[in-house]
């Protein structure tokens, strides 16, 4: 939606594509120089993705974020040679002030939460390359770091900042802007940097922040070094983080060519991922192809490839969908999966996955599947899952039907086409969910010999009776009462409130376990949501709204 507008408004702003590549970059800089890779924020004050506000002091927006995306997903793919990254500011004495506030205080509610999300993803992404694809991180902090800065920095696995007597750390937005530091930044204070509570608590209430040897005493960076001396420690310490990665040094990338996409009225079409808009229904259906046939694979074809392989080409399109829909398709509450092709091509294609999982190609194909499934939880939108004749819930596509909040099995008389059901090894670990389970193990609440009882079935086509008796889905009409109980279904999910709706939904898709990933998930879906729409942050006097207007903030000051 369009930050200048409020939701009340009928006039609908262009959709925002989440599509772009170097050439375009208005606000990044991308080099690099053997093992090392360099990502220069450089940020245009007049290159907002909306008018209305200027983009100063490297502050960003949600551009500025689909810029970054790219550029980490083309480290990634384009360029297997890197092992190391660095951030760092063109600007003098200015790393990253975080997000622009002019930019928060004009947006509506929806735009405010759905860009905290995706700037935590893509933060989570640099995290999960850290953890699973061998490329480590450095934050080269040459100037002051605030906000949505510092939780960049705090997403790398090591902060360096300059020791110039003026260049501090901060999270400023609860005494400036009367909201918290909930989602990203205080939770990786906590539980990543092990910052400890009261420090983190006048950390927190500082606008200032903390600099120099102080920032390091408090395990707020890692080193702090003199400006005559910065840069070359910096890329002495990158070439050592580099050493640590087993990336292939010798390795040619594969390019990541722009998607085919049609966008129209009737939804967003590609060639593996379709969406068909109901907006009378308020729903969303989003169909996920597979090869008709399973064919011989072997890294050498996956390689030639490269973009149009079917596993990340189709995946590069579920992404681009779900972050389209997120963003301009606010009323679409109900998501309904449907999948089509050919189940034996896609258990292949999974033996073919985790028998590789030693090639760099293979590794980054399954994170970007990790990642982008992970998306669907973490998405205020209801999601059921649609399992008829001609389906292929398989292996990795049946992950689409247990990231979903119902799955519904369609029982046809014997004899007729029937849906089925297929597990692979791809269900039980493999791509796991932000609160780091298998959505098996998430769904059977890591009961061990629920989840053994299931590995009997790998490979084994289940008909619906079977799934539903092995838990796999909620229910399994047959003929007679197929075309009712889908329609009240969807009927009575669309006619609930919404946000009654994305509480539940956040409650019931992440229990058991906790992880730093679900506690920024869950803030931003609580918290956030909250203190975005209460009168201290967005009122007519509230801290986000006058903030450099010069008028006083006015606060309510019962503590609700």
């Amino acid at each position: 939606m369009d930050v200048a507008v409020t939701h009340e408004a009928k006039t609908k702003p262009a959709p925002v594509d989440y599509q772009t590549e170097p050439s375009r970059y208005k606000h990044w800089k991308l080099s690099f120089d053997g093992a090392v890779a360099t990502l220069t924020i450089d940020v245009a004050e007049d290159g907002g993705i909306r008018p209305g506000y200027k983009l100063k002091l490297n502050s960003y927006d949600l551009g500025v974020d689909i810029e970054l995306h790219d550029a980490l997903q083309r480290i990634r793919f384009e360029h297997p040679e890197i092992r190391s990254v660095i951030f760092t500011s063109a600007k003098n004495r200015i790393f990253c002030s975080g997000a622009n506030i002019y930019m928060l205080g004009l947006s509506s509610h929806a735009w405010k939460v759905n860009f905290c999300k995706f700037t935590n993803e893509t933060r989570i992404g640099i995290e999960d390359a850290s953890r699973n694809s061998g490329l480590k991180f450095l934050a080269s902090c040459n100037g002051t770091t605030a906000g949505g800065g510092y939780e960049l920095a705090l997403a790398c696995d090591e902060i360096i900042l300059v020791d110039d007597r003026s260049s501090a750390v901060s999270l400023p937005e609860l005494p400036l802007l009367g909201v918290l530091p909930g989602t990203g930044g205080l939770t990786r204070l906590t539980d990543k940097r092990k910052v400890r509570k009261d420090l983190a608590d006048m950390f927190c209430t500082n606008q200032d922040g903390v600099r120099g040897q102080r920032a390091k005493d408090w395990g707020l960076v890692d080193e702090i070094v003199k400006p005559q001396q910065f840069a070359e420690h910096v890329k002495q310490r990158a070439g050592k983080l580099a050493e640590l990665s087993d990336r292939p040094l010798g390795a040619k990338g594969v390019s990541l060519t722009p998607l085919e996409k049609v966008a129209d009225e009737a939804g967003l079409h590609y060639q593996y991922a379709d969406v068909q808009f109901n907006r009378s229904g308020r729903t969303a259906t989003i169909t996920v192809r597979a090869p008709e046939s399973p064919s011989e694979q072997t890294v050498e074809r996956a390689l030639a490839a490269g973009a149009n392989w079917w596993p990340l080409q189709m995946v590069r399109e579920l992404d681009d969908a779900i972050l389209s829909l997120r963003t301009n398709e606010l009323e679409l509450g109900l998501w309904v999966m449907k999948t089509a092709g050919n189940p034996d091509a896609v258990l292949a294609m999974d033996k073919f996955l985790l028998s590789h999982l030693d090639h760099w190609f293979v590794r980054e194909v399954l994170g970007m599947m990790r990642r982008t499934f992970a998306r669907l939880e973490v998405t205020s939108r209801s999601i059921y899952a649609i399992a008829e004749p001609g389906s292929c819930f398989s292996g990795t596509l049946l992950e689409l039907a247990l990231a979903a909040d119902r799955v519904y099995m369609r029982d046809t008389e014997e004899g007729d086409s029937v849906a089925t059901m297929t597990l692979s090894e791809m269900n039980f670990g493999p791509l796991p969910m932000v609160n780091h389970l298998s959505r098996l193990a998430a769904r059977f609440y890591a009961d061990a010999a629920q989840i053994e009882r299931l590995r009997p079935q790998v490979g084994k086509k289940l008909s619906p009776r079977e799934a539903l008796e092995a838990g796999l889905v909620t229910a399994a009409p047959d003929d007679l009462d197929w075309e009712d109980e889908i329609r009240q279904a969807m009927e009575s999910r669309a006619a609930q409130s919404p946000d009654a709706l994305t509480g539940l939904e956040a409650n019931l898709r992440f229990g058991l376990r906790e992880t730093p990933e679900t506690r920024i998930f869950g803030r931003l879906s609580a918290w956030q949501n909250w203190i975005f729409i209460r009168p201290n942050a967005v009122g007519p006097s509230g801290a986000l709204k006058v903030y450099g207007t010069g008028a006083p903030v006015k606060f309510d000051w019962e503590k609700v």
